[in-house]
């Protein structure tokens, strides 16, 4: 009899803020390799729109409104999903904000902000859903890791901070829950063509320029260059993976500068 290791029909993924973006194509990856999607977001309004493209496209969604560092709003969300959509066997923990201000002109408030969101929201969200899988005896976390997990970059500091945390927060997940068959590993998108990159994409760019020529693939990522990773992760097919960091960037960490055209 022959397993399909990347089915996921059957589990249930809650993926944090994917109304738009890398999120959005991330957990429409997952459904469509049969996961149930539930997501999340501050406000009801853009989380009804999201719900209702994944709906529009076939898939099985739900959304719940709640801020992921608020942990008594994440604690009774989780367990409303739970309890009205079923058991949480996949968390992505997307969600996150990037602030771009010089670190001497940056406030501590903001600075503090993105930690809380981007380090302190993962933290939060996997401690509760980890508490269901270890009961239930396994699961998937995947937390959304950054190129600035790796490197860093002027005017990102706090992202980076939180980014590079946040590998480390990963492998330590990894470690403690591992016995407990929760494979816990993260995605580093490099640069990818969203609506957020659109300004700097057009031709004559000097930053559009730069990407193009630093990677390796010579391209942007399409957002659904990511889908891959993300069903990989949450499948059984990397049952035996944990504590790792999958970089789709196209080769950037790869080299350490612009490829040669040479032969």
């Amino acid at each position: 009899m022959s397993i399909n290791l990347f089915d996921l029909t059957g589990k249930v993924a809650l993926v944090t803020g994917a109304v738009h973006g890398l999120g959005m194509s991330m957990a429409k990856g997952l459904g469509n390799a049969g996961a149930t999607i539930v997501v999340n977001n501050n406000t009801a309004e853009a989380l009804e729109e999201a719900v209702a493209e994944y709906k529009a496209s076939g898939l099985n969604a739900f959304g719940y409104v709640f801020d992921v560092t608020d942990e008594k709003a994440v604690a009774a969300s989780i367990a409303k999903i739970e309890a009205e959509v079923g058991p949480i066997d996949i968390l992505v923990n997307n969600a996150g904000i990037i602030k771009r201000t010089p670190i001497v002109d940056m406030e501590v408030a903001d600075f503090e902000l993105v930690i809380k969101i981007d380090l302190v929201g993962p933290f939060i969200v996997s401690k509760h859903v980890a508490k269901s899988m270890i009961k239930r005896g396994g699961g998937k976390i995947i937390n959304i890791c950054s190129m600035m997990s790796e490197l860093g970059r002027d005017s990102v500091s706090a992202y980076a901070a939180a980014k590079g945390g946040l590998k480390m927060l990963t492998r330590s997940m990894a470690t403690e829950w591992a016995k407990f068959n929760i494979q816990t590993n993260g995605i580093g998108p490099g640069y990818f063509a969203t609506s957020q990159t659109a300004p700097i994409r057009v031709d004559g760019h000097p930053f559009n320029e730069f990407i193009i020529s630093r990677t390796p693939a010579g391209r942007w990522g399409n957002p659904d260059d990511l889908q891959g990773a993300a069903i990989f992760l949450s499948s059984k097919a990397s049952d035996f993976v944990n504590g790792h960091i999958v970089y789709v960037d196209g080769g950037i960490l790869a080299t350490i500068g612009k490829p040669s055209n040479e032969n």
